[in-house]
């Protein structure tokens, strides 16, 4: 089966472990993930099946979208309600206003240091590696992006939030830092992911729903449609004899796309056969192909 499905994630798998499941749901050895949850996280997991984890590539730097809630008044050793506490228990009444500014501060380019708990790698070595081992973990301060952080909500120890973010931002650390700026220590105590790129809750389906459709031979019926995938690139529908080009590696000819560098080649509404560089005025080049005697 090739395809993307999003797996909505449910608290204690990692995400390796949904990608091993859906192996043993669809009997396949071709699967991936389009971007790492964390154990205790749940929700979008977009998984790509078959030929189309070749599409990896393109999400590597996604836009993702979190809905959480952060606990005052203590931290722990992985920034988040698995970890150890590092900090006394403190009683605390945070002032809504307050909160809401201090979170306006993370909002922009800034400067994050990753978690301990992180597969963030220290001379070869994952940092969660050595953070287990309780060796000392230097991690330095990396530039993210946080697009959009709203406060929704607050009680006296607790803040719900909205976050909208770029690839490799830690919302662990935000927590963190903000308990550090308070003085009471605080912690991601939950966190749900509900976009990554172009995929939505709206689009997840458990894995025990996947599992029905497998049973039900009705599985496809839950795959994304080839055409929303990747939609900064332009689609274009290739003729018989010009698909039969692509799919044998060659370049053809594609004139109503004589302006776009890079673009998704279909054969008909749904089958994707390749992504296509433009090589020179309308002539493309199939650099990655999905189908065909060339697919890898």
């Amino acid at each position: 089966m090739n395809g993307v499905v999003v797996i909505d994630k449910p608290p204690g798998l990692t995400s390796h472990d949904v990608v091993n499941r859906v192996r043993r749901i669809l009997g396949q050895r071709a699967v991936g993930h389009l971007g790492t949850l964390d154990p205790s996280a749940t929700g979008v997991l977009p998984i790509v099946l078959g030929n189309l984890t070749r599409l990896a590539q393109f999400y590597l730097h996604s836009e993702k979208t979190y809905e959480g809630m952060i606990r005052f008044g203590f931290a722990t050793d992985t920034y988040d309600a698995e970890g150890e506490p590092t900090t006394p228990p403190q009683d605390v009444h945070i002032n809504g206003d307050e909160v809401r500014a201090l979170a306006a501060q993370f909002q922009g380019i800034i400067e994050q240091t990753p978690p301990p708990f992180s597969a963030k790698k220290i001379a070869g070595v994952p940092a969660y590696k050595l953070a287990r081992k309780k060796k000392e973990v230097a991690l330095k301060p990396v530039q993210v992006e946080i697009k959009e952080f709203e406060i929704l909500d607050t009680t006296a120890n607790q803040a719900t939030f909205r976050a909208r973010v770029a690839s490799g931002t830690y919302i662990r650390s935000v927590a963190h830092e903000m308990g550090q700026k308070l003085g009471c220590g605080a912690h991601l105590a939950s966190l749900r992911r509900t976009a990554v790129a172009e995929f939505t809750l709206e689009d997840a389906h458990s894995l025990q729903a996947l599992e029905t459709a497998m049973q039900q031979g009705s599985a496809e019926l839950l795959l994304i449609h080839p055409r929303k995938l990747v939609p900064q690139l332009p689609s274009v529908t290739a003729t018989e004899e010009s698909a039969a080009l692509i799919r044998s590696g060659r370049a053809v000819n594609l004139p109503e796309m004589s302006r776009a560098p890079l673009v998704k080649v279909f054969y008909g509404q749904r089958e994707l056969i390749a992504i296509a560089t433009r090589i020179a005025g309308t002539l493309f080049h199939p650099g990655i192909v999905f189908t065909g005697e060339n697919a890898t």
